[in-house]
């Protein structure tokens, strides 16, 4: 680690404060999107921002018997993590100046938090449909990496082995964006499936499932907590937007014609998210653990496999 932005306090706020907004506009557009796609209006821009600002003055209740620690510090826990994966991101994929060697997989371990975080706010409420969105999340964390982490490693095989995000972006900069490859329109594909599952998103929203566990993992959350898991939540769409980009578009740049570029390319990765959210119907958690443990994995090994012959 030569260059240490990433852990500069500075830059740090900087990325969050820049991740924070940027995902509460995304959230807008999800928004916005899915009424278009039921024939309503949508709310205007700002919503997402009052939303949360609401949430924020409302009170925050703690459930009886619940171990409170572990309930109030699991959303700063999340938030911290997804924080700290966009700084990394940032660096590497952006920036493109002060990445280190394996900042990839620094930057998988710490997208993994705010999934941790759920569990361990919802394991510590003590309610029993809580408890039920705990043990699907944790099942679902377990189906979606699997595949997802061959892709990436298919990605890392495909810019030569290299486990540093800035070389991944140069290295289709030189040569020609994945997706433009057998294995990478395979990994794109699968990719997908994967953010919608890290992401809690329909057809994977188990875990949360309002009409059946009322809102599982966030059922006792309320107030400034309940504010915090929901930035946490559109932050992360944000931020894995940027990651697809990274992997199979050729990165972001924000200087001259490539700052429209990179917007289109974050806009048609949210939009696609979206209306795969919108288009499906919800799984069962046994359903997605043969989703992705079955037809995902299998077709992940086969790019990577294609990757392997140049393809």
């Amino acid at each position: 680690m030569g260059n240490f932005g990433v852990l500069s306090v500075p830059y740090f706020l900087a990325v969050f404060g820049m991740t924070a907004v940027v995902g509460l506009l995304t959230s807008w557009v999800d928004r916005k999107v899915t009424a278009r796609v039921q024939a309503r209006v949508g709310p205007p821009w700002y919503q997402p921002f009052a939303d949360f600002a609401k949430l924020l003055g409302k009170e925050t209740l703690v459930p009886e018997g619940s171990r409170q620690k572990g309930f109030l510090v699991a959303p700063l826990v999340g938030l911290v993590g997804v924080a700290l994966g966009a700084a990394v991101l940032v660096s590497g994929g952006v920036l493109r100046r002060s990445g280190f060697v394996g900042d990839i997989v620094v930057f998988l371990y710490l997208m993994t938090i705010p999934s941790a975080a759920l569990i361990l706010g919802a394991a510590s409420t003590g309610n029993p449909m809580a408890s039920v969105g705990a043990s699907r999340e944790m099942k679902l964390v377990l189906g979606y990496e699997l595949p997802f982490l061959i892709v990436v490693l298919t990605v890392v095989y495909k810019a030569h082995s290299s486990f540093k995000i800035d070389d991944i972006v140069a290295y289709q900069g030189q040569n020609c964006m994945f997706i433009g490859s057998i294995s990478g329109i395979i990994g794109f594909i699968i990719a997908v499936l994967c953010i919608q599952g890290k992401l809690g998103l329909v057809p994977f929203d188990a875990p949360e499932a309002d009409q059946e566990l009322m809102g599982g993992v966030l059922t006792e959350y309320s107030g400034a907590p309940l504010a915090i898991f929901k930035l946490t939540k559109a932050m992360m769409l944000s931020v894995l937007a940027v990651f697809f980009a990274v992997l199979f578009f050729g990165g972001m740049r924000f200087v001259g014609i490539g700052i429209l570029w990179s917007i289109i390319k974050y806009l048609v990765v949210i939009v696609l998210v979206v209306l795969i959210r919108n288009t499906n119907p919800r799984l069962r958690i046994d359903q997605i653990m043969k989703l992705f443990w079955g037809p995902l994995t299998a077709l992940a090994l086969v790019g990577l496999l294609l990757a392997r012959f140049g393809l």
